[in-house]
């Protein structure tokens, strides 16, 4: 069990930087280089990315949500009638699918979604901001430590 708990947890943190650091390469450094481009190599480099990054995202959902589900599980006997850590969990897991439904339209073709993804940088800020309340959440959390 041993082995299995530090590769999820390994799975989890990893693809967590992985999306977050993707996220902010896209938002603070590709988008305002791209912005030099004239319009037919900025719409070529931005299919090429986000087909490339579409990848990312969603395998990286699967390994968040599978990791993220293993570990609460493993978890959860420590944390019996802690309902300060039960909370922010349930918190940190909100959050997470409103960032994995971003990240999906953002990546995604879907016509409904034309306006979000015309407005690409705002809601890259959302996805870092609440990301980073996750990041918060969690360092709270494993320096709290075990109080069930």
């Amino acid at each position: 069990m041993f082995f299995l708990d530090v590769l999820s947890r390994f799975a989890h943190v990893g693809t967590a930087i992985t999306m977050v650091g993707g996220t902010m390469f896209l938002l603070f450094v590709l988008l305002p280089s791209s912005k030099e481009l004239d319009d037919q190599p900025r719409q070529s480099l931005s299919t090429a990315v986000l087909g490339r990054w579409k990848r990312f995202v969603h395998v990286g959902i699967l390994l968040l949500l599978a990791s993220g589900i293993y570990n609460y599980m493993r978890a959860i006997p420590g944390h019996k009638g802690d309902g300060l850590y039960h909370g922010m969990v349930g918190t940190k897991m909100i959050l997470a699918f409103v960032i994995f439904f971003i990240a999906s339209v953002l990546v995604g073709r879907s016509p409904k979604f034309e306006r979000m993804r015309s407005n690409r940088a705002k809601w890259l800020k959302v996805v870092v901001v609440l990301a980073c309340v996750i990041v918060a959440i969690s360092a709270f959390l494993k320096v709290r430590g075990l109080t069930g």
